[in-house]
Order: C-alpha cells, then structure tokens, then sequence
C-alpha cells in the first residue's frame, strides 16, 4: 500500500463485489463484501418490526456496517505498513 492516509476511493477500491441475502422469515439483511484479494467481510442489519422492514435502507445500513470493517482493516495495514517504515529508517 503506497498510500499515506485511507480515503473512501481507496476503500472503495478494495471491493470486487456485493451480495445481499434477507433470510427468509426474518427481517435480517446480511451484506457480504468481497475484496480485491479474496477475504470477504460482513455487516448486517435487522429491525425488530417485520412491517418496518425496508430492502434498500436495510442494504445500506448493512453496507456502511461492512465499509467500516474495511476501514478498519485498510487502517491496520496502513499502522503496519508506517511502523515497518519508522524501524527502517537510520534516524
């Protein structure tokens, strides 16, 4: 990772693909994120109420949820990356 600091592109960048899944009988939106390198990560969202459910805000709260582990992730490789650095440098 040649980057200094994460960006939404970046994050962005690191997903090949999106699936969704409600199962059935329940008001519980899986989102599983598949990255460029083959892990995959998850974010869900349900709501309480079966009248309440709505697909599309379901889909991006279960989105967001599964960026943020992105995010989190990209955010420790960065740390890693920058401190396998600061070792290198003769200072």
């Amino acid at each position: 990772m040649s980057e200094q600091r994460l960006t939404p592109d970046l994050i962005g960048s690191k997903v090949k693909s999106v699936e969704y899944h409600v199962f059935e009988s329940t008001c519980l939106m899986v989102c599983c994120m598949t990255l460029e390198n083959g892990f995959t990560v998850t974010g869900e969202a349900a709501c309480a109420n079966p009248e309440n459910f709505d697909k599309e805000i379901s889909q991006k709260i279960a989105s967001r949820i599964a960026r943020n582990k992105i995010w989190m992730l990209e955010g420790y490789l960065l740390k890693q990356k920058l401190h396998q650095d600061s070792q290198c440098d003769p200072a």
